[in-house]
């Protein structure tokens, strides 16, 4: 067994992320392509998805922009139909940004083909599982120590 020493395993652990994080971003690019779609759109309707109420505020902490960039987005969202802004229940200044049922359907497509060409598929279940605890217990270290999660 070659013993490494922590600066590297972190090292290391790094490469590896940003090599799924390259795989998965290569093959969502060709379906997003396919759709008209640019990379961040793409995102956009992936992350609207993973949570009930998104407000371009919320969506722009989420993606790292200002919100400015966001509201850009959705605005070509909404003129392509994926999108609508809804009043927001609770804050009558506030949008939701939900998705149409054609942005659904697309999201759908986005989820799909991300499950079926997941870097994840090779694992067996109980190894999926593994990763998981750890991957949550990194994320959930960043955010009690104040950092942003995506």
């Amino acid at each position: 067994m070659v013993v490494v020493d922590d600066a590297r395993l972190n090292e290391q652990l790094i490469d590896y992320l940003f090599a799924i994080r390259t795989q998965v971003h290569g093959e969502l690019k060709d379906l997003a392509r396919e759709a008209g779609l640019t990379d961040t759109q793409t995102d956009v309707l992936w992350r609207l998805s993973r949570e009930e109420e998104m407000t371009a505020r919320r969506l722009a902490d989420r993606l790292q922009c200002d919100a400015s960039t966001a509201t850009s987005m959705i605005d070509r969202l909404e003129k392509r139909g994926l999108v609508r802004r809804v009043p927001h229940p609770g804050d009558r200044r506030a949008k939701i940004i939900q998705l149409t049922p054609q942005g659904c359907d697309l999201r759908d497509r986005v989820m799909e083909h991300t499950t079926e060409h997941s870097p994840f598929a090779r694992l067996d279940r109980e190894s999926r599982l593994r990763l998981h605890a750890l991957l949550r217990e990194v994320v959930d270290g960043a955010t009690s120590t104040g950092e942003e999660t995506q």
